[in-house]
């Protein structure tokens, strides 16, 4: 199983994906603004749930929106 999280600003989402590539499930809440350890723990919760609700283990990779300085448009 894999399990991605989009890390943003107002939300953190997180979704498995079987090894077909099929959506297993997804959840999503509130980013802890401000709060460093609070955002780690928020994730680590996440896929917590994730891997309990599936009953499996999975690999877990991070997306973070940003806007490189530097990068044409940017």
């Amino acid at each position: 199983m894999r399990i991605g999280i989009d890390l943003g600003g107002t939300k953190i989402e997180g979704i498995a994906f079987d090894e077909a590539g099929q959506a297993l499930m997804r959840r999503r809440v509130p980013t802890p603004r401000g709060d460093y350890a609070g955002t780690v723990a928020a994730i680590a919760a996440l896929v917590d749930e994730i891997e309990s609700a599936t009953d499996d283990r999975g690999t877990v990779g991070v997306g973070i929106p940003a806007r490189c300085r530097g990068s044409p448009g940017g």
